[in-house]
C-alpha cells in the first residue's frame, strides 16, 4: 500500500487582529488611512507617476507608527501575531528577533488591482484589513512551485484546496494574514464600488 505524505508545507496565518494585544478601533484606523492618503502629496504623486490605481504610502511614509498613535498600537499587536507565527514556523532566531521593517497603507478603488509580487529581503509579510466592501477582491496566493511545473496538467476543478495552484482568501475587517515573504501573491481587480483598504507590512530578522 502506497504511503503519500506532504513535504515542504506552506503556512498561512489568519487571525483576528484583536486576539492579541490592545484592540484596534477599525473605524478610527479607516479614518486615519483616508486622512493620511488625502494629505500625502508625495504618495499621491508617486502613485500617479507609477500608474498605481488608487493610493499607497509605501514610497512616501515609512514611519507611520511614529507619526500616529493608532499605528503604534497596531505595531504592538502585529508584533505579537508575528511572534506566534514565527513559533509555528519553528524559526530559530538565535539572539536576534523579527522586527517591523515597513508598514504602509493601501487603498484600492473600484477597478484597482495589485499585480503578482513577493517581498524580497524580508522574512514575514502580511496585511491587516481595514475596509472590505461586499464584492471586493480576495487576496490570491500562488503555489511557489508554479514556475517549475512546466509540463504538468492543470488541476481538477474540484481539487482540494491544498492541491490547487492558486489559493484565494477573503478576510474580514479586523483580520490579519501573515505569510513567509517569498510567497507570491496579488490582489485581483476590486469589483466593488467602494474602496478596499488595508495596511501591509514586512518583518526582517535582525
Amino acid at each position: 500500500m502506497a504511503n503519500i505524505s506532504s513535504l515542504f508545507v506552506t503556512r498561512l496565518y489568519h487571525a483576528a487582529l484583536s486576539s492579541r494585544g490592545k484592540p484596534i478601533d477599525t473605524a478610527e484606523l479607516e479614518a486615519s488611512c483616508l486622512s493620511i492618503a488625502e494629505d500625502d502629496e508625495a504618495g499621491q504623486n508617486w502613485c500617479e507617476e507609477n500608474q498605481f490605481p488608487g493610493y499607497t504610502s509605501y514610497a512616501s511614509l515609512s514611519d507611520l507608527p511614529w507619526r500616529f498613535s493608532i499605528f503604534k498600537d497596531l505595531q504592538k499587536a502585529l508584533d505579537k501575531h508575528v511572534a506566534a507565527f514565527a513559533e509555528d514556523l519553528a524559526f530559530d532566531l538565535g539572539d536576534k528577533k523579527l522586527q517591523l521593517e515597513d508598514l504602509w497603507i493601501n487603498i484600492l478603488p473600484e477597478g484597482g488591482i495589485h499585480t503578482g509580487h513577493l517581498h524580497p529581503h524580508s522574512v514575514i509579510s502580511g496585511t491587516t484589513y481595514v475596509a472590505m466592501p461586499e464584492g471586493t477582491s480576495a487576496i490570491k496566493f500562488e503555489d511557489p512551485r508554479l514556475a517549475m511545473m512546466m509540463a504538468a496538467p492543470p488541476r481538477k476543478a474540484d481539487a482540494k484546496a491544498n492541491r490547487r495552484t492558486f489559493a484565494y482568501v477573503a478576510p474580514d475587517v479586523g483580520d490579519v494574514l501573515l505569510w513567509e515573504s517569498w510567497l507570491r501573491h496579488e490582489v485581483p481587480m476590486n469589483m466593488a464600488p467602494e474602496d478596499r483598504i488595508s495596511v501591509s507590512f514586512n518583518y526582517r530578522w535582525g
